[in-house]
């Protein structure tokens, strides 16, 4: 998201139980987990919330539809937060809500009504939310994109189609190309 912003930033390597954990990091995100973002005083946590925010705070990206025209845009975005990502860890974990009395206690009620509901969301369509790119296909399209890549979603053809008009954007390669160095030196760094 910080690459298709186009605006100028830093990252900053955390390490899990150590540096993710320590009181200066559990003061900006209290879960101990990243992502987290400081633009100016405002502190953001959670991923759909930091691509909301950042297509908010850079509107010139035009990552966000008009005002009165994100009714998609938000429940895509939140369903992937809200129903996509449980759903697909907790089947990861190998656990999934079995029975409907079970399904009615979590919000997205079973891993095969998630995938069904994304796939047709994305079938036949270009962009998740419309016909233009927003901060919503960043973060749903990469959460299909890692599950597609460590098998943690289903094999769809409509996943795989909507996937393939994302992967090559110049913004994501070049956001891959930065974790991919940020891991090297990570992987050389003296003990």
């Amino acid at each position: 998201m910080l690459e298709e912003v186009g605006a100028p930033y830093s990252i900053e390597v955390k390490d899990y139980g150590t540096t993710m954990k320590a009181p200066e990091y559990l003061a900006i995100n209290s879960m101990g987990k990243v992502p987290a973002i400081k633009h100016g005083e405002t502190v953001v946590t959670e991923a759909a919330a930091i691509c909301a925010y950042l297509a908010d705070a850079f509107p010139e990206a035009g990552l966000a539809p008009e005002a009165g025209a994100r009714g998609d845009y938000y429940r895509w975005l939140f369903f992937a937060a809200g129903c996509v990502e449980p759903a697909m860890s907790n089947h990861a974990a190998g656990w999934d809500p079995a029975t409907p009395e079970m399904q009615t206690r979590f919000g997205y009620g079973s891993y095969a009504a998630v995938m069904d509901a994304l796939a047709r969301a994305v079938a036949g369509r270009r962009y998740i939310a419309g016909d233009m790119f927003t901060a919503a296909d960043v973060y749903v399209g990469s959460m299909i994109g890692f599950g597609l890549q460590f098998g943690v979603i289903d094999k769809r053809s409509e996943f795989e189609a909507y996937w393939s008009g994302l992967e090559n954007r110049p913004a994501r390669l070049r956001a891959g190309a930065k974790a991919e160095k940020l891991a090297s030196k990570q992987a050389w760094a003296p003990a």
